[in-house]
């Protein structure tokens, strides 16, 4: 990284104390800094503001505000950037779509890669906002690998905290430009700054993960993209009716509103939006030993040649699990691989992200098939 002399950079502000601690951090170190915040709530869907924190509702507006006071405490420029057909154009029509096609995707993977760290930094650039690097409060860290001439993401210090998940769309030309100053820290530091610097209100704020501020997803979706159909089981006899398939997904085993009778407690095995049924079974059935992944997006590696061992997680909340990625033949498949796991994992789920480690660096990440 240059010196920060005479440079500008960009932060990503939410309000919280991640992104606040990340533009004073900084300031500190010599940056002229400017504040970025989103905007991609158009009252266009009914979500009533519950007072429920999330990306995306109308409790944005008090996000707003709050980066604002935050910039203005620190001493920094603060810009509002609107995104909000941007936002709803990739992200919440590739949720909706993946969701109707049975699968279960990770609106925040394809958040960060094509808004984030994509249309907000253009746009920030058409407003006439010059930037030399653009930085944000994730737990992750970079550095460039001269050996190999690219750039690596790599896993935060605090793997309590570490988001490098839902960064392993990042392109080498992103990653080329940004900056984050929290990977090297705890939380537990951060918050304690933020007390240190006057930040106490920002440091005790509750912190959000959802995606938007309702648990009710359905108000995404046009009410002819939800039908009814049928529950089967294993054999593919009828046991009952499910409300629609975007309600369920692989492993889940409440609400399904039907007895497993002899079979035990019934889990979702597979979701076929072809014909509108929903698989159910014992658990058993939900542990698999292989997996192939879609759309790969390779960072550490130009492209895979040949066999790799490797960890791999097929969900933020999952246990990384030793396995071996081999690259698929043929020219259609140049973007694909298969992954055979040491062991059986539970719940594979297609749409999900799955992302590749060797120890704490990100080999890259691609979509279940």
């Amino acid at each position: 990284m240059e010196s920060s002399k005479n440079k500008t950079v960009a932060v990503g502000m939410s309000g919280g104390v991640d992104s606040t601690i990340a533009a004073y951090l900084l300031k500190e170190q010599g940056y002229n800094v400017v504040g970025l915040t989103m905007s991609i709530w158009d009252n266009s869907i009914d979500i009533p503001d519950i007072g429920k924190s999330g990306c995306y509702g109308p409790g944005e507006a008090r996000d707003i505000e709050a980066a604002k006071d935050i910039a203005k405490k620190l001493g920094i420029k603060h810009v509002v950037v609107d995104l909000s057909k941007e936002y709803k154009g990739t992200v919440l029509k590739y949720f909706c779509s993946e969701y109707t096609c049975g699968k279960t995707p990770n609106p925040c993977v394809i958040c960060n890669q094509k808004v984030k760290f994509g249309f907000l930094m253009q746009r920030a650039k058409e407003m006439g906002i010059n930037y030399d690097y653009f930085a944000t409060g994730h737990y992750v860290r970079t550095e460039y690998e001269d050996n190999h001439k690219r750039y690596l993401l790599k896993k935060a210090i605090d793997s309590t905290k570490d988001q490098s998940y839902f960064l392993s769309y990042l392109k080498q030309e992103q990653l080329e430009k940004l900056i984050f100053p929290l990977g090297d820290k705890t939380k537990t530091e951060i918050k304690e700054l933020a007390r240190k610097i006057g930040f106490t209100d920002v440091a005790d704020k509750d912190e959000s993960q959802d995606f938007i501020e309702t648990d009710d997803y359905s108000v995404l979706f046009d009410k002819g993209d939800i039908k009814e159909g049928d529950f089967v089981d294993v054999e593919g006899k009828k046991i009952g009716r499910h409300k629609g398939i975007i309600y369920y997904t692989i492993g889940q085993r409440k609400g399904l509103g039907i007895s497993g009778g002899n079979s035990g407690i019934l889990y979702v095995l597979k979701i076929d939006a072809d014909t509108n049924t929903i698989v159910v079974g014992p658990e058993k059935y939900l542990f698999s030993d292989e997996l192939r992944a879609a759309n790969i997006n390779w960072i550490s590696i130009s492209e895979l040649t040949a066999p790799m061992e490797i960890r791999v997680k097929i969900r933020q909340q999952h246990k990384e699990a030793q396995a071996i990625i081999t690259p698929c033949i043929g020219e259609s498949s140049k973007d694909q691989a298969t992954v055979k796991f040491k062991t059986p994992q539970r719940a594979i789920t297609p749409g999900q992200t799955v992302v590749f480690y060797d120890k704490d660096i990100v080999i890259g990440g691609g979509i279940i098939l």
